[in-house]
């Protein structure tokens, strides 16, 4: 009788469990548009920025074949860019969409862009040779396919999290596998945000429109965010998120903020400025239409968790724990090198990255081949080999202490979670050698640092 009801139980329970996992997996099923900043020449389009989608239970076995995710699988980036092979859409995986590469733990720590050129060219031989074919002999080719791959190299980008289900998953499957992909990309009328806004409109119709007013009728990515935000909040029995995706520290110019169309003629210099001379009342025009739109009010990053691929996303650094890391590294660095006053790790690392080979080792990790006095050294350069035991601790530290020194900067250290930090400096860390004991500090949150001084 004990064993019948035993019996009963443990089947109640596996059907639990089944229900329970059952539900979660639907729960999981999102659509996230991607708002990714600017950066290069800023022209009155160009300081728009770019929009994509990335799905999380959508995959796809070709660039331009979807279907649904196996286990393990985190889904696919549906983007728009204009000359890529003819195509009107191109999915890609989101580790390597953000950093040309497969595996979040071989993210180089500080990227320059002939690291970035070479992760991002080694994936298009690897994977989109069909859809963008080599150069004249054998060099990679010229337009915005790059774009596709690493984007994160050239810019933050800003993820807003809304609930989907599967079943609205297969019927974008169907709908995009059926319909011819030829590219009919237009700036003015169908660019990227239309290409997003046409994707969340599929999940919730109605949902984004463009501004007729605010970007005189040319559908931007930062009206669309706006748009899907205002949309959840209508709809709270919708899950929805923000989430940060911050640019690869290095020696690469940082991106920008995001602007509407109105707003990017109002605070370009080259544009207002010539206006307000040669007419004053159609620049007050100008201005007048920014701050009757709300043109300043929406912020992407408002209530946004950060996210590092290979882990969950993570509440931001407070102000006053990355003015606590700031400060103990620049007495660490003075500490450390007293005989260089003001040394700046970051400059001084892109310097010696600039004279390097860049490659990849024998597990596919990026390393640079520099020469090193007489000796010609190999240096693992992202968290999963930068510790090879092969290269001498000082340059092994002076790329981390690089990181650190580029990620704690500016608008970075405002796009940094605990987790980020804690890990480069746990590396560090690692590269003292006993005799550097007197000047290996820990680097820990300003919180921490008041307890460790009470008795």
């Amino acid at each position: 009788m004990l064993s019948r009801h035993i019996g009963t139980m443990r089947r109640v329970f596996i059907k639990l469990a089944v229900m329970l996992l059952a539900s979660a997996s639907l729960a999981s099923a999102s659509a996230t548009l991607l708002l990714e900043e600017p950066y290069g020449h800023m022209g009155l389009f160009t300081a728009t920025g770019h929009a994509a989608v990335y799905l999380s239970g959508i995959c796809a076995d070709t660039p331009v074949l979807l279907r649904h995710c196996a286990p393990g699988e985190t889904g696919i980036v549906l983007s728009r860019y204009d000359g890529v092979g003819g195509y009107d859409w191109v999915a890609i995986p989101l580790i390597p969409y953000l950093y040309a590469v497969e595996r979040p733990e071989d993210v180089p720590l500080f990227a320059n862009a002939k690291m970035a050129a070479f992760l991002r060219d080694r994936y298009r031989r690897k994977y989109l040779e069909d859809i963008v074919p080599d150069g004249k002999n054998g060099a990679a080719p010229g337009g915005n396919w790059y774009q596709l791959v690493g984007s994160s190299y050239d810019r933050a980008i800003y993820g807003f999290e809304i609930e989907t289900t599967p079943e609205q998953d297969d019927a974008l499957i169907r709908k995009y596998n059926a319909t011819p992909n030829v590219s009919h990309f237009h700036l003015a009328t169908n660019n990227c945000a239309d290409f997003a806004k046409g994707v969340l409109n599929f999940y919730y119709p109605k949902s984004l429109h463009r501004s007729l007013v605010a970007d005189v009728g040319i559908t931007t990515p930062k009206q669309i965010s706006k748009m899907l935000t205002k949309f959840s909040a209508r709809h709270p029995e919708l899950e929805f998120s923000r989430i940060i995706i911050s640019q690869v520290p290095g020696s690469m110019p940082r991106s920008t903020n995001v602007h509407g169309v109105v707003e990017s003629f109002l605070k370009s210099k080259k544009y207002i400025v010539p206006s307000a001379v040669l007419n004053p009342i159609f620049a007050g025009c100008v201005a007048a239409v920014y701050v009757g739109t709300g043109g300043g009010h929406f912020e992407p990053a408002r209530n946004a968790m950060i996210f590092e691929g290979g882990s969950d996303p993570e509440r931001p650094l407070d102000a006053e724990d990355r003015r606590a890391y700031q400060q103990q590294l620049k007495h660490f660095l003075a500490d450390a090198y007293p005989e260089t006053p003001r040394r700046k790790a970051d400059k001084m690392w892109a310097k010696l990255q600039a004279k390097a080979k860049t490659g990849v080792d024998d597990q596919g990790r990026p390393i640079l081949d520099m020469r090193i006095g007489d000796s010609l050294v190999r240096v693992g350069v992202s968290a999963n080999n930068v510790l090879n035991g092969t290269v001498p601790l000082e340059v092994e530290r002076e790329l981390l202490e690089a990181r650190l020194e580029a990620e704690l900067r500016g608008r970075s250290a405002q796009q940094l979670s605990e987790q980020q930090v804690s890990r480069d400096w746990d590396l560090l860390q690692e590269t003292m050698a006993e005799k550097d004991s007197p000047i290996a500090l820990r680097i820990t949150p300003r919180s921490e640092n008041v307890r460790g001084n009470q008795p």
